[in-house]
Order: structure tokens, then sequence, then C-alpha cells
């Protein structure tokens, strides 16, 4: 049976069913504008990563503001931004396995798609894939910069990868991702920052022996919300892939930020009713471990001193009320602020968006679930 969305256009917050995903537009549409004007006339390409969002409308606002297209994680979820009107997606993962391969080859028929690859098998099976398809797909080749995931190492196995790629009549070797997503929420600016030194300093070693080899690396791409700038004035990257500025999350807004960056505004909550106030030192909200991704911890309570989420259940949160602070209601609403973005996005079907405590309009989550 189909699921009615949680609001309407024009009811105020407190209307709103629970639990819902809130986006607040003011901080949206403020953050996709410094992001644009953080990289205004720079020496970088911004290309931000969807899978975050995994919302067509949200991507098309970031490249009406400048991007160059959008990063996905997954095939589906280029699948789902495609559809949704984008049209130019680099899959920042590799894609291994026939159905996802040919998927994928297809899917460059109706946009421009590139892909990352750490490994010459796959690298055959792309090319062969983009054969049957009549197509020619741009691959990276993924190097590991540190953050010890994915990722050829840097140096000669990266260019012995290039030119297995460049040898490849229907694979066009479009440059390097140099990602170090453990860097991101390093908590110290200089932490962050004698990471992405190193990062750049192997993708520059890098490019280098393959330009040497006599192939052309027009693309270094990598960074994140927690490193972007320190990737910029590397004069190394010429593309970032920023993905959690549009919306932040209590775990990014642990980070340090030293006086330079950009003040990006959190945009993102969930909204939870009061379900329960058994005693008055604790309340419960209608929101848990189905409703806010606690990967990064627990939500964080918006705007409500003295109050404390402090346990996951299903279906439950429990808050903590300090002594003195003001209770929480029954029946009263309550804006968290998720842990992690990106997870806690994906179990929604609508991001209910919201103007000055007032719903706007709701977009729906267009790659929600994509996972394959």
């Amino acid at each position: 049976m189909a699921i009615d969305a949680p609001a309407r256009a024009g009811i105020p917050l407190e209307e709103i069913d629970t639990p819902a995903l809130i986006v607040d537009l003011d901080a949206l549409d403020g953050n996709i504008a410094r992001m644009a004007e953080a990289v205004n006339g720079g020496p970088v390409r911004l290309r931000p990563h969807a899978k975050s969002h995994k919302c067509a409308e949200i991507a098309r606002r970031q490249i009406a503001a400048g991007a160059v297209g959008v990063c996905a994680q997954k095939v589906s979820e280029a699948e789902a931004l495609v559809a949704g009107g984008v049209a130019d997606v680099l899959v920042t993962n590799e894609i291994v396995g026939a159905q996802k391969v040919s998927r994928l080859a297809q899917l460059a028929r109706e946009a421009k798609v590139a892909v990352l690859a750490d490994d010459a098998g796959n690298v055959e099976a792309l090319d062969a894939a983009a054969r049957t398809e009549r197509v020619r797909l741009e691959v990276l080749v993924e190097i590991d910069v540190g953050a010890r995931r994915c990722g050829v190492e840097p140096g000669a196995p990266a260019l012995a990868l290039a030119k297995r790629v460049a040898e490849c009549r229907n694979l066009r070797f479009a440059g390097l991702h140099a990602y170090h997503g453990a860097a991101q929420h390093l908590r110290s600016a200089a932490e962050r920052q004698a990471a992405i030194a190193a990062a750049a300093e192997h993708a520059l070693r890098t490019k280098r022996m393959i330009e040497q080899g006599g192939i052309p690396c027009e693309t270094v791409t990598g960074a994140g919300t927690g490193t972007f700038m320190l990737e910029g004035k590397s004069r190394v990257f010429n593309e970032i892939q920023p993905g959690s500025y549009v919306f932040m999350d209590a775990d990014y807004n642990r980070n340090a930020w030293d006086e330079s960056w950009p003040r990006f505004e959190q945009s993102l909550f969930v909204l939870a009713t009061v379900m329960s106030v058994p005693s008055h030192d604790r309340a419960v909200v209608d929101a848990g471990l189905k409703a806010s991704s606690v990967d990064s911890g627990m939500p964080q309570v918006h705007a409500r001193p003295g109050v404390e989420y402090v346990k996951a259940s299903d279906e439950h949160g429990v808050l903590k009320i300090a002594a003195g602070a003001k209770a929480p209601k029954l029946g009263e609403k309550i804006l968290l602020v998720p842990g992690h973005c990106d997870p806690t996005v994906n179990l929604y079907d609508w991001l209910v968006c919201v103007r000055k405590s007032r719903v706007e309009a709701l977009w729906p989550v267009t790659a929600r679930g994509a996972l394959y």
C-alpha cells in the first residue's frame, strides 16, 4: 500500500506528521551559494556528491549554481539522478559484476558517465560492456591516498592501470580519483591539513608518472566537506566532490574549522513528536533507529539546552532532561540534528522543505534505497 507524504505545502511545521525529514530551505540555499562562492574563479571545478542528498531537485540546484555535474556512489543512484534530469555523473566507486557493469554502459547512452577502477580485470569488463553498448566510458584510476579503502597504490601500480585503460578502444582514461575519506572527520584543522598534504603529494607524483608515460591525465578529483579548500589550494586537484555541506550533521559539527572556512548551516533535521513523558527527567520521542542513523553518534536535540538524546531503539528515542531544563511536553514537536546525514536521508521517501516554519514543498528522495 502506498504511504502518504507526511505533510502538504502550506501547513505549519507543527502540523507535519512524524518522524519526518525536514530541510530548512533558507539554510540549504545559503549552503549551496556559499560553496559556489568558495570555488568561483578558483582552480577547481565543483562536482558535488549526491550520495548525501540522493535528490534530483537538489542536484539540479547545485548545477544551476555552477557545478559541472554530480557524483554518485552506485549505478542505481546514477540511474535515478539521470532520470531526474542530471546529465553528467561520476560514479565514485568500483562497479563490479556483469549486471551492474552492463547497466552502467547502458546509462552512458543517456548521459555523460564516468566510473572508477582499481583492477585490470574490472577494466576489461568495463571495456567489453562499453563495446556491447557501442559507447565510450570514461574511467578514472582510483589511488589510495591514505583512506585504506579502495584504490591501487600511488605511483607505478597506478601508471600500469592507467596504461591498461588507455589501451582499451571503448574506454577513455580520464584521470585520477584521490579521495581521502578518513580525513573528513579528523577533528582539528591541523590534522586535516597534514592528511591532505600527503594525499596531494601522492596524487601529484602519480600524475607526473602517468604524463611522463605519454598518457594525458586531465583530472585529479577528490575532496569532501571537511577538506575541500585544502585540495583546492593544493594546485594538484582540479575537481572537488563535497557532499554533506548542503545539510551538515552532528558529526561534521564536531570538527574545528579555521577562520577562512565557509560556515555551512545545519539545514537537515528529523522532526519528532514527544510520545511519552514518564518522569521529570525523561521523555521519549517517536524517532529511533529507523528514523536517524546513529553510526556517527546519537542525534542532537536542536535548540533545547539541557535536553539530550541518549538512547535509541527501533521506534523510540529517549531524551534525558537535566535539572532546571525546560522539559518537553507530551505531543510537542522536537527537531533533531542527525549524527550522519547520508544514511539518515536514505531512510525517508520525502524531504519536507520548510521556510520560515511553514512547508513550502515536498521533494522526493529520488535515489532512496539505491543500493545496487
